[in-house]
């Protein structure tokens, strides 16, 4: 995936990895899963309410950034984080495994307090 931010809409402003790091494995990952989903170069992260442990992670790609979003490139990949989401995400890993137990996609997250078991949900 190229790594171009000329044209971002107005109000999608540049980030970094101090946000969000993506870990060579998921970057991998991501455009494999890009190039097969053709549903957007650019991977939306977000926190929304739910899950066992209030907070939970969402992934989803999108052909598009969004006013507000940040735009974060990382082992490869574009991620898009919108302003609310980034206050919980700040120096978050997303990494990836090809395990039969335990594998896919991981966040470690800096801020969370407690994680569920299976790691898509946490509370701070």
């Amino acid at each position: 995936m190229p790594e171009t931010t000329t044209m971002l809409p107005e109000g999608v402003r540049v980030g970094d990895e101090r946000l969000i790091t993506v870990t060579p494995p998921a970057g991998e990952k991501l455009r494999g899963l890009v190039a097969r989903e053709n549903a957007g170069e650019f991977l939306r992260v977000a926190i929304t309410g739910g899950g066992c442990n209030g907070l939970s992670y969402k992934m989803r790609f999108t052909a598009e950034p969004k006013r507000g979003d940040i735009l974060v490139h990382s082992a490869g990949a574009q991620v898009l984080v919108d302003s609310k989401s980034a206050l919980y995400l700040k120096g978050t890993v997303l990494d990836y495994s090809n395990e039969l137990i335990g594998g896919g996609f991981k966040y470690t997250n800096p801020n969370a307090k407690g994680s569920c078991s299976c790691g898509e949900s946490f509370n701070l």
